[in-house]
């Protein structure tokens, strides 16, 4: 399987994030642990996860960055598997990395922000199953990256794109045959690596006889009928136009007209990717925590927490050990 290189990171400029302070380091660390208790005290063993990073703030949006946690990730347990983009190789690949790396990559971030989604069930072991699947997870990957991939083209892929064509490919509607069904807006030729013409591996609990190796274009349409439809990002226009000339990883020339001239571009977030698990699997369960100084706010429901992280009642608040 390709694995992201160690020079290779999700920022968008293709920086090297801030070293921070040992303090910072083991105020996330103190996260982590707790973060991977809930993990490792319900019965799912897959989580969509969620973390700040990229300041995103101006577009109100709290997170930047979503991956899949994998109980029985052959790298560690709840490690998660994500799409980074390898600034070295100029292009995406897929990472495993421990929950602990997933949040500390963010670099120094305040607040610090995490989100779990827990999938139990039939519907999370076909999810992990099918994510753990190397060839399943590769032909889901597209080398050509843009931070404003457009949900429904095959021309640039996202990190949270990724995540949304597995989610698409583990839970379509068995027997479901994704070429009759209406083609995406303005699709373009995919990028992926051809897939093998055939694969040994079983398929997920989850799905009744799915195509052996998936393709984008298919889960794309699995995700339409499957009703996933993100929010538009209002974007204002200027900053649209600067970025998709000046910045290499952001990219407009695969979003509809009509959404150009709204500035309205329907991308592929962890709120989307959280609505959509939501919707799919009644037993989700969203824990969100935020840690500002040397506390944790810790909210279990759907109802997420305020940009400043004010807590509210029923809101569970954590000292941290100094």
């Amino acid at each position: 399987m390709a694995l992201l290189p160690p020079a290779a990171h999700a920022a968008t400029f293709c920086d090297r994030p801030a070293e921070i302070s040992a303090t910072e380091q083991d105020r996330q660390l103190q996260l982590v642990a707790i973060a991977r208790r809930e993990l490792e005290t319900g019965d799912a063993v897959a989580a969509l996860v969620s973390r700040s990073g990229t300041d995103l703030s101006r577009f109100r949006i709290n997170y930047s960055h979503s991956g899949l946690a994998l109980k029985d990730s052959r790298d560690s347990p709840w490690s998660v598997r994500q799409l980074y983009y390898a600034c070295d190789e100029s292009k995406a690949r897929l990472f495993d990395q421990g929950l602990a790396g997933f949040l500390l990559s963010a670099g120094n971030t305040a607040p610090t922000r995490l989100s779990i989604v827990t999938l139990p069930g039939l519907d999370g072991e076909g999810l992990a199953r099918a994510a753990l699947d190397n060839r399943r997870a590769l032909a889901l990957l597209s080398p050509r990256y843009s931070a404003s991939a457009y949900a429904f083209s095959t021309r640039y892929q996202n990190c949270n794109q990724w995540v949304a064509e597995m989610m698409a490919f583990a839970w379509h509607v068995p027997g479901t045959d994704p070429s009759s069904a209406t083609a995406p807006t303005n699709q373009a030729a995919s990028t992926s690596a051809s897939p093998p013409a055939s694969a040994t591996s079983s398929p997920s609990a989850s799905i009744s006889a799915p195509a052996a190796v998936p393709t984008r274009e298919q889960a794309q349409r699995w995700l339409r009928s499957l009703g996933y439809d993100p929010t538009p990002v209002v974007v204002p226009s200027h900053l649209v136009m600067f970025a998709a000339q000046f910045v290499p990883l952001i990219h407009s020339d695969d979003h509809p007209v009509d959404d150009l001239y709204a500035m309205r571009l329907r991308v592929s977030t962890p709120t989307a990717l959280e609505t959509f698990a939501r919707q799919r699997v009644p037993q989700a369960r969203r824990i969100e925590f935020c840690a500002i100084d040397r506390r944790v706010v810790v909210r279990r429901g759907w109802e997420p927490l305020p940009a400043d992280c004010a807590a509210s009642d029923g809101d569970e608040i954590l000292t941290m050990a100094e």
